[in-house]
């Protein structure tokens, strides 16, 4: 008798064909894609990314050479032309010095936008580890680290950056920075501590621990990766909050100090009534410019946190 051969039906014939056609279409791209590739995937067509992101980057270029766009001298100034409008070359004005208001603005992005970054990896730096070990080890630990959290979230950010610069005689960036980082990780701090948690409590951290992984690989090559979004996230979002920090230090005569070009210091300089109802130019453009860098941040932050949180994809 001839041999008989299991023919498979039509419903089985068009799901294996579905299979192939699946396993055809899908790139190896598709197949390994992480969530960081998940998130770039995203960021690149969300509009808000896109805007705030090449807004930062030309905030960014102007800080590294200003000089691109601006040829003049910030430091230099003409009493003779004090508060008088724009004019051919002068499209800010001057300032009650006799400034060019448009050279002082273009180079106040330069110490306003280190100031933010430097504090923000500080913070992020300072308060990933802290929450991070707490959130890990757990315990005397935990309890330890979360109670000096806990203290440093009692005391006001602003008041605590006023009386500390009050007390300091250094001039510049970074003891600006340095006040903002020593008291501002609380917060990145809290959050670390609890995607560590969450991450520590998923299987495959528990098969890394049952195949022997040390306490540092697995805190580096497991907890560290899937716990790290919500840190950069805040992070973000916290970068636009210490910029508009520091021109508030510098606005309250705290912060950045001549001859640094500060956005704050000009605001501050132009806050008087008499000068800003006879030219209201002098206040307009710093502010214009501090609110635009710190609502770009700001948006990329949101952008960030929508690709990189699965729950809003």
């Amino acid at each position: 008798m001839p041999e008989q051969r299991d023919t498979p039906g039509p419903l089985a014939a068009r799901e294996e064909a579905g299979a192939e056609a699946l396993m055809v279409s899908a790139t190896p791209e598709e197949t390994t894609r992480s969530l960081g590739s998940d998130a770039w995937h995203d960021l690149r067509r969300n509009p808000i990314f896109i805007v705030s992101g090449l807004l930062i980057l030309f905030l960014a270029v102007i800080a590294i050479h200003p000089s691109l766009i601006a040829t003049r001298d910030p430091l230099f100034c003409e009493l003779g032309r004090s508060l008088d409008g724009p004019a051919p070359g002068h499209w800010f004005g001057f300032d009650a010095q006799g400034c060019d208001v448009y050279t002082r603005t273009v180079y106040g992005a330069r110490a306003s936008i280190a100031v933010g970054v430097c504090a923000t990896l500080g913070v992020a730096l300072l308060g990933a580890v802290i929450g991070g070990l707490a959130g890990f080890y757990g315990g005397i630990w935990d309890s330890l680290l979360s109670r000096a959290t806990d203290i440093f979230f009692a005391i006001p950010l602003i008041l605590g950056a006023i009386v500390f610069l009050s007390m300091i005689t250094l001039t510049g960036i970074w003891p600006v920075v340095l006040v903002i980082a020593v008291l501002g990780w609380p917060q990145i701090a809290r959050i670390a501590r609890g995607a560590v948690i969450t991450a520590k409590q998923h299987d495959y951290v528990q098969a890394a621990r049952a195949l022997g992984a040390g306490n540092g690989r697995m805190l580096l090559r497991h907890i560290l990766p899937n716990a790290v979004a919500p840190v950069i996230v805040m992070s973000t979002i916290m970068l636009g909050t210490f910029i508009a920090l520091e021109a508030t230090l510098s606005f309250l005569g705290v912060g950045l100090q001549p001859p640094t070009v500060s956005w704050g210091a000009d605001i501050s300089a132009a806050s008087d009534g008499m000068q800003f109802r006879n030219a209201p130019h002098i206040l307009l453009y710093p502010a214009a410019a501090l609110s635009l860098t710190v609502l770009a941040f700001i948006m990329m932050g949101d952008a960030v946190r929508d690709a990189l949180d699965p729950k809003l994809r």
